[in-house]
């Protein structure tokens, strides 16, 4: 099936062929029908499947077909509410782009910066406007945004508003907008909260879900590298060697974790930029639109603000830390094989990342390709953080063991075992330990039976002369 199948009108045909969109997508290709009928949709659809277009292309025709669409005073009547403002920008440049040749006006807000340049844009008319929800119930208690004339509704990434926190403020922002509308909700997953909103948003919806939250795109190779936690930079800089990373998008659990990478990428002179919440909105579109134009070879980003990435031909995901919810995992691959693409995924897992990697390859049915040959493998086969505070609680309790118990591996392999033969092997007294003894007579302990004693001495002097007069 083509574009031209779903009656997508010649405007909007115009603008896919120029971007080469021929084929739909399956949610494209179900979804597209049912909007423009003008049904309400629930859509459960992780990212790289098209949701995007999905929407917007329909949105963009209902609009423009509509009476009145053209007149100088324009309302606003459509809405998309996204959690964060990469994906607000992404969506934006979506409508743009297949909007090129309609009559219609867009616009996008989000926090971060200054509102008067979105103030002056709201003023000039708009009919398709793109929000996050802090910054559009900001303008709307400002009343500088009436929700009346809201024909169209659409909440996407549904789940990552919810996980963000969002969902009261987007609650909000439906009680403003007219009762007899068209909805559409989007959500990777569908967690209770969510399915519960979307029975209350929602009339006689059609259903569609395309390629469970569990499921990962079969063209996109896995790989497991198990590395030191000490070493992982190494281990990056190593891979990084390869000529075939043309582009790589680096995933960390924190935003210090991911300037630290940059900084120590930058002392070997390797360059990469990172995006992440404490970054200035400026910095962060900066550093997206160089890796999306090919200047830069690597982004290093956290969970949140990647999310709106979408990047043509991302050939590389490395995961450097590996996420603490499993579906995270599925939706940072998902950066790369995307449009039918081959993609590559290369996740680090240091010892205290294991569980995290068990319940990964739960949800996705199948275990990570582990490679074994490479110069920083996994030595540190036992919990460091622990294994120290267990020492720490073992001298103070006068215990004579200090070695942390070994725990059995859930993915045993003939270089790990005796690589944890060899770890055993090391003294099991790693840490100089005081014994109750020793610490008796101690500088520090002397010091202290000296002054109280010198204390007690004079006032058993003062006592003596007081008693004696």
């Amino acid at each position: 099936m083509q574009f031209k199948e779903l009656n997508v009108i010649p405007a909007i045909l115009k603008a896919l062929e120029k971007e080469n969109y021929e084929v739909p997508t399956p949610i494209q290709e179900e979804a597209i029908p049912y909007i423009l009928s003008g049904r309400d949709l629930l859509g459960c659809a992780q990212t790289g499947t098209g949701k995007t277009a999905a929407f917007a292309i329909p949105t963009l025709q209902l609009l423009s077909e509509e009476n009145g669409s053209h007149t100088s005073e324009r309302k606003i009547r459509a809405l998309i509410i996204t959690p964060t403002r990469e994906l607000a920008l992404q969506i934006y440049e979506s409508f743009c782009t297949y909007g090129k040749y309609t009559k219609l006006k867009y616009c996008v807000i989000f926090g971060g910066v200054s509102q008067k340049p979105q103030e002056e844009k709201l003023q000039q008319g708009v009919d398709i406007l793109v929000a996050t929800p802090g910054r559009l119930n900001d303008l709307i208690n400002q009343k500088l945004i009436d929700l009346n004339h809201i024909k169209i509704f659409i909440l996407d990434e549904a789940d990552r508003m919810l996980d963000m926190g969002f969902i009261n403020d987007v609650k909000k922002i439906i009680a403003k907008i007219p009762v007899n509308k068209q909805t559409l909700l989007f959500s990777a997953t569908m967690p209770p909260d969510i399915a519960l909103l979307s029975k209350n948003m929602l009339k006689n919806p059609a259903k569609i879900q395309i390629e469970p939250v569990s499921s990962t795109v079969d063209t996109i190779e896995q790989y497991l590298y198990y590395v030191d936690k000490v070493s992982k930079k190494d281990l990056l800089l190593h891979i990084l060697q390869d000529k075939a990373i043309v582009s790589a998008l680096i995933f960390t659990r924190t935003k210090h974790g991911a300037d630290r990478v940059v900084k120590q990428l930058s002392k070997e002179n390797v360059t990469a930029q990172a995006i992440h919440g404490d970054k200035s909105q400026g910095a962060r579109q900066s550093a997206l639109n160089n890796f999306k134009n090919k200047k830069l070879r690597i982004l290093i980003a956290t969970d949140i603000a990647a999310r709106g990435i979408d990047i043509d031909e991302l050939s590389h995901v490395i995961n450097y830390d590996l996420p603490d919810i499993p579906e995270t995992y599925v939706h940072r691959i998902g950066r790369t094989g995307r449009a039918g693409l081959g993609g590559v995924a290369i996740s680090f897992c240091d010892y205290d990342e294991k569980e995290q990697l068990t319940s990964i390859e739960k949800l996705i049915g199948k275990h990570l390709i582990e490679v074994k040959e490479h110069p920083y493998p996994l030595i540190n086969n036992f919990p460091a953080v622990k294994s120290t505070q267990q020492r720490r609680d073992s001298s103070r309790t006068g215990s004579s063991s200090s070695t942390a118990p070994q725990k059995t591996s859930s993915r045993p392999s003939s270089s790990r075992t005796t690589l944890s033969q060899t770890s055993s092997s090391l003294p099991k007294k790693p840490f100089s330990h005081t014994s109750p003894k020793q610490e008796a007579t101690s500088p520090q302990k002397k010091f202290r039976m000296t002054a109280d004693g010198i204390i007690k001495e004079k006032r058993n002097f003062f006592g003596s002369s007081r008693r004696s007069k």
